[in-house]
């Protein structure tokens, strides 16, 4: 349950957990409240699909080139350029990104290791 305040024009202008005088009382779920939020917008949906979208075809793409079903000399020079710019873009953003789960900058603590001698543990 959420406490809301409205504007002179009817619109929610401030959304509270805590009762606040003269705020009316609306579910989580309500659409008001989610329009507020920015959980609804239909811009937001369509934006977040293509940029989901975008990231398969650019996949695609680079499967084709590494599979040589395609060439990146045969698109346009236009799409070539935004090809590079997005993976250039996507490197330098993963780069700077916070690595918790490989803190060696891409090798694992296991690649370090030099194993001396060789036991089977099967036998």
């Amino acid at each position: 349950m959420f406490y809301v305040l409205r504007d002179a024009t009817g619109q929610i202008s401030s959304l509270h957990r805590d009762p606040v005088v003269g705020a009316q009382t609306l579910a989580e779920d309500h659409p008001e409240v989610r329009q507020f939020m920015g959980l609804d917008s239909e811009q937001q949906q369509f934006a977040s699909l293509d940029a989901s979208f975008l990231r398969v075809l650019e996949d695609l793409i680079d499967a084709l080139i590494r599979r040589n079903v395609l060439c990146i000399t045969d698109l346009p020079m236009e799409a070539q350029l935004k090809l590079f710019d997005r993976k250039h873009f996507r490197e330098g953003v993963s780069a700077h990104a916070l690595n918790l789960f490989n803190p060696g900058g891409g090798r694992s603590p296991e690649s370090n290791t030099v194993i001396a001698e060789w036991k089977d543990l099967s036998e």
